[in-house]
């Protein structure tokens, strides 16, 4: 159908002519209101967002010269970071003499990566960024996808109980 002929038939019945499928060939376009298009495509757009993981990236920060204890309580941190589904990120700093030394800091964090295996994957293998020596780990495919869903299961039962106890407070 031609252009003028669809936009004179959008008149006659009082609707607008919305091109749907801009991309297609030819493109599609639809007799309807516009104001109900936008709300609908605002409507998809907001719940893909919603349906979008959130990643959130947790800094451990290390010296070179840590306490074999410090070390043990930091790693638990990361243990517990990559257990909830966040991505983490190890910083081991460097002061002084120790920059001459680099290799102690890629050694510190092969430690903590292997130490950690069975829970996430390195991201991002160590590379120096100045005084500081970086490293990105994050938590295993199928154990973020449960984590996930674990937490989405909970944020509902939370929802289900709070609407359950909303009756016996009104009555």
């Amino acid at each position: 159908m031609s252009i003028g002929e669809a936009l004179r038939l959008a008149q006659d019945s009082e609707l607008d002519l919305v091109e749907v499928a801009p991309m297609a060939r030819p493109p599609v376009a639809k007799l309807m209101d516009y104001g109900k298009f936008k709300y609908e495509s605002a409507q998809k757009a907001r719940e893909a967002r919603r349906n979008q993981a959130l990643t959130v990236i947790k800094e451990m920060r290390l010296r070179l010269k840590i306490d074999p204890h410090d070390y043990e309580t930091k790693k638990g941190h990361v243990e517990r970071f990559l257990k909830g589904g966040d991505k983490v990120k190890i910083t081991v700093m460097f002061r002084g003499r120790e920059q001459s030394r680099p290799e102690m800091g890629y050694r510190l964090l092969q430690r903590l990566a292997a130490d950690v295996a069975e829970l996430g994957v390195v991201e991002s293998n160590p590379k120096q960024d100045g005084r500081n020596m970086v490293m990105v780990i994050a938590p295993h495919r199928n154990q973020a996808a449960t984590d996930a869903a674990r937490r989405s299961a909970k944020a509902e039962k939370a929802a289900a109980s709070d609407a359950s106890e909303e009756p016996a407070a009104q009555g």
